[in-house]
């Protein structure tokens, strides 16, 4: 058996799995939900969603990433058999997709940055103006975006030990600068003789609580902030030790997420109530809005002179930032572990991930950028691509709830056949709503030890909920979108069900050609039970081996050598 790569140690895997969780929506998306949805009226559902949604998915996640040693594609493979594989192509598709234009929005960030630190963003300069130009100056745009790739294929060439360092260092960063932001924030909050903002942040209107549209934003907020369901917390739970916590590690993943999200909360809020007449306004204005237009003028009015100006300016902007890159740094590596997963060695794999993002990123940087009616540039082709693949990462927390189902009945009908079960829904509830959980969960390995409360979750509560989102997502598209049945509209419904279903028939179509290719797990040396698949449909597939078998048949493809440097380089 050749030799696996994986993190050094827990803090590796709990700094890289929170950097894949923050990203810009904690620090642009999170405060507009929070201004639209009562302040701290908000934070309820949010939190409740945190606990029934984002960490039980982590926790399959970690599960599923820890057992199969496996990308996205072996673990769907592995855990389903061959006819599964789609389904992780489908996850690392949309993980890539969104990376196309990520990318853009990361450059965006970065560009920002260097601006206030520089000077350009200071009191009279006009924000609408800085947007426009920079927004229509394509080559400015690509600059910035081929620099986050750049630095993202840097974080990742080296395998797990480079992506725990990077992680390591713009995790700790990001704290740090947060902190200062929100220092300075409360501070100017403070200026005008009061904590509105900070008010405002943890105050609850009990009548906006109990409207249905609170609950559903909590919840769109919670699914999509943390990365629960996309893939990412299996790619890197293929580099955890055998012995580590996926359950701690999944807590601590999705809090230090949350406590992001109400920091950078109040560090904007607390900002644009110090000098806004109408902050709400402001506030809710649009992501894109609060972080380009509002901010810069808002910390160019800060108290204490220039240089806490200067100050707010680059810490907001450079946490931006370091959350865009960490994020890009998981999106990225989840394709790429596939890649390594089936042969490719990581060099190639990388090289070959960040040249397909880059090119198909262009088209974001200068196709359709339009002015709105208040004259402020809009890329609309990047915000339809975000349209078309946003939503499409919830069917990847499907699919892994799927895998949970169906290897519970799998238990449950050999407990059947075997005559240890009851063949009624009591039986399928004691012997194999539990299963998974048993198996590959609460394996003695975990600090915390995970009850029935999770198997509510995954069996009841996710399918319900999920449910709710695709519902009250395409329902409220179907009621306000003018002309939404017309495919030719970048903002109706048949545009997404027109792409959905393209790429969702080719991955099915073609499932036969990537599911047939040798597939080799990273499983550390002594990894022992921890790693055995015996009991999984893929467990029998003659084509799943570890890193540096050799397949009969396969030789010329890769030899033992090359897959144990693809692992190493």
């Amino acid at each position: 058996m050749g030799q696996s790569d994986e993190f050094s140690s827990r803090w590796g895997v709990i700094f890289a799995t929170i950097g894949a969780a923050i990203g810009t929506g904690n620090i642009w998306r999170f405060p507009r939900m929070v201004g639209a949805n009562g302040g701290g009226t908000f934070l309820i559902p949010w939190l409740f969603f945190l606990f029934v949604w984002s960490i039980p998915l982590v926790i399959a996640e970690f599960a599923l990433g820890k057992r199969s040693r496996t990308g996205t594609v072996g673990t769907f493979r592995i855990f389903g058999g061959r006819k599964l594989a789609w389904m992780g192509m489908w996850t690392a598709w949309i993980s890539c997709a969104i990376g196309f234009y990520y990318a853009v929005v990361a450059g965006w960030c970065m560009n920002y940055f260097q601006l206030g630190f520089r000077g350009g963003l200071s009191g009279g300069v006009d924000t609408v103006e800085v947007w426009n130009n920079f927004l229509n100056t394509t080559e400015l745009v690509i600059l910035f975006q081929a620099l986050v790739i750049i630095i993202t294929l840097f974080a990742i060439w080296g395998g797990a030990k480079m992506i725990e360092k990077a992680n390591t260092f713009m995790m700790l960063s990001l704290f740090a600068l947060l902190f200062l932001a929100l220092f300075l924030s409360i501070w100017m909050d403070l200026s005008d003789g009061s904590l509105d903002g900070a008010l405002f942040m943890f105050s609850v209107d009990f009548e906006i609580l109990m409207q249905p549209e609170t609950w559903i934003n909590g919840l769109s907020q919670s699914a999509w902030s943390c990365s629960a369901g996309m893939g990412m917390a299996i790619t890197y739970a293929v580099y955890m030790r055998k012995d580590e916590d996926t359950t701690l590690n999944a807590f601590t993943m999705g809090l230090a997420n949350n406590s992001i999200s109400i920091i950078a909360g109040l560090t904007v809020l607390s900002a644009i109530f110090a000098v806004q007449d109408d902050p709400l306004a402001t506030v809710t204005g649009g992501s894109s809005a609060i972080t380009f237009l509002a901010l810069p003028e808002v910390f160019a009015q800060a108290p204490g002179g220039s240089m806490t100006q200067w100050g707010m300016m680059w810490a907001c902007f450079l946490a931006l930032t370091f959350a865009a890159l960490t994020s890009m740094i998981s999106t990225v590596e989840l394709c790429v572990r596939n890649f390594v997963d089936h042969g490719f060695q990581r060099d190639k794999a990388v090289g070959m991930t960040g040249a397909a993002i880059f090119v198909f990123g262009l088209p974001s940087t200068f196709i359709w950028i339009h002015l709105d009616a208040d004259g402020v540039a809009f890329p609309e082709f990047l915000e339809v691509q975000d349209h078309i693949w946003g939503y499409g990462l919830m069917f990847s927390g499907l699919f892994i709830a799927y895998t949970i189902w169906q290897f519970g009945f799998k238990i449950w009908r050999e407990k059947v056949d075997a005559g240890e079960a009851d063949p009624g829904l009591v039986g399928y509830i004691k012997h194999g709503v539990p299963a998974f959980r048993d198996e590959f969960i609460n394996t003695g390995d975990n600090d915390l030890w995970i009850g029935r409360w999770w198997d509510f979750c995954i069996f009841i509560a996710f399918p319900l909920l999920f449910t709710v989102l695709i519902v009250s997502y395409f329902g409220d598209m179907i009621a306000n979108t003018p002309d939404v049945w017309n495919p030719s509209n970048p903002r109706g419904l048949t545009i997404i069900l027109l792409f959905w279903g393209v790429v969702g028939s080719l991955f099915v179509g073609f499932n036969h050609l990537f599911a047939s290719r040798p597939l080799y797990r990273n499983v550390p040396e002594g990894a022992g039970a921890g790693a055995d698949i015996s009991m999984l449909p893929g467990g029998d597939d003659e084509l799943v081996g570890v890193v540096g078998d050799v397949f009969d048949g396969w030789e010329h493809h890769a030899s033992a050598e090359d897959l144990m440097d693809a692992e190493l380089s």
